[in-house]
């Protein structure tokens, strides 16, 4: 009886510890994934380039001082980010620079903190910015005025392949390609303006979609926040004072980290999926076709995305392949249609509505009914 004592604790002690080790390579390999991992914090303006200016302060200055600070915040309180700034100083930074700056180091990112400014004092309130070109494609007001900086940089014809900040056309021709990181930044843009609307009692002017140089050459999730508007006196005051400048690098901050909250998750959910497919293919009866495989498409783009999960809401394993001169990704790989089936409609749960079954065979595209007819034959 002691003997069958020892072994009954010896093989639960096993079981434990197996599952144990199991538990603590999964979150390692999740915290080794984690999709958001350095964040790229940029001041606007700086140095010769004022940027608009009110009765007693001038925007580069307030938007470094809350750069700052929102970045002092996430350092202290998210360990496990790193943060990047592209000045600390009043120093003039070329705008294809500020992007640059991002790109070099991956960033997961960019947040771009700016102080709006009009001609009369009335306008008040935070707005949020992503890359893209208003339904109207009239009020184009502020992305005209912020990307005028490249004026003041040395041959911005050839760095900007001759963009014309004063010409509307210009601006429809970069706004054609809205970037592959559009949803991201539309979900980081609404958590901010959430953010100064509740918690700091702003005038919330919403999210909306303008064609900011800034924004146009990063190759992340990229945000242009304007913070208030110097020229109406009460919000300069809030703008320029201590506390005013705490609350909104504090709103930035809770809305960083309630997005990284939501990526994190989707990452998690993306592994369990992942573990449920593997899991599935190992307890298939039906082996298919040999070369034949179905997967769901997710997205298409005109230029290549990194095919890492913060890309893709947290799926891993996403494939892309070519076809018209367009990058189409998918995602899985399964042997039957009714298991593609299923798959398709856990896809559309994470966010990809628009999700749909395609069929390869031996690595070439084919249509879905050819491949089911294949697989008829077969049976």
């Amino acid at each position: 009886m002691v003997m069958k004592g020892l072994l009954s604790l010896t093989t639960v002690f096993i079981t434990s510890f197996f599952i144990l080790i199991c538990s603590v390579s999964m979150s390692q390999e999740i915290n080794d994934n984690l999709a958001v991992k350095v964040v790229v914090i940029d001041a606007g303006h700086g140095g010769k380039d004022g940027g608009t200016s009110g009765t007693k302060a001038l925007e580069k200055d307030i938007a470094l001082a809350i750069a700052l600070k929102a970045g002092k915040y996430i350092e202290e309180n998210i360990k496990d980010v790193k943060v990047i700034y592209t000045r600390t100083t009043d120093v003039f930074i070329e705008l294809h620079e500020r992007a640059n700056i991002a790109n070099r180091a991956n960033a997961n990112l960019f947040i771009s903190i700016h102080v709006d400014g009009f001609t009369n004092s009335r306008p008040q309130g935070t707005g949020t910015y992503v890359m893209g070109l208003s339904k109207a494609g009239a009020n184009m007001r502020a992305a005209m005025r912020e990307n005028k900086v490249i004026l003041l940089e040395d041959n911005y014809e050839e760095k900007y392949e001759n963009f014309d900040p004063n010409s509307p056309e210009s601006y429809i021709a970069i706004s054609i390609q809205q970037g592959a990181f559009i949803n991201q930044s539309l979900e980081f843009a609404a958590k901010i303006q959430t953010q100064f609307r509740e918690r700091v009692g702003r005038i919330d002017r919403g999210v909306k979609q303008e064609p900011f140089l800034v924004l146009h050459q990063t190759t992340m999730p990229s945000v242009l926040i304007e913070t208030g508007f110097i020229s109406n006196l009460e919000e300069q005051d809030f703008l320029t004072s201590k506390a005013g400048q705490d609350y909104l690098a504090s709103a930035i901050y809770r809305a960083f980290k309630e997005y990284k909250q939501d990526i994190d998750e989707k990452l998690l959910s993306s592994f369990k999926m992942a573990a449920q497919i593997k899991k599935e293919k190992e307890n298939d009866g039906i082996k298919g076709i040999d070369g034949l495989v179905f997967k769901i498409q997710l997205a298409t783009s005109a230029t290549k995305i990194d095919l890492i999960p913060e890309n893709f809401r947290g799926l891993m394993d996403v494939e892309v392949y070519k076809a018209g001169g367009i990058f189409r990704y998918t995602f899985g790989s399964m042997n039957t249609m009714d298991a593609a089936r299923k798959k398709q409609v856990e896809v559309k749960k994470t966010g990809y509505k628009d999700a749909f079954v395609v069929a390869f065979l031996n690595g070439n595209r084919i249509s879905v009914g050819e491949a089911n007819k294949l697989l008829n034959e077969a049976l």
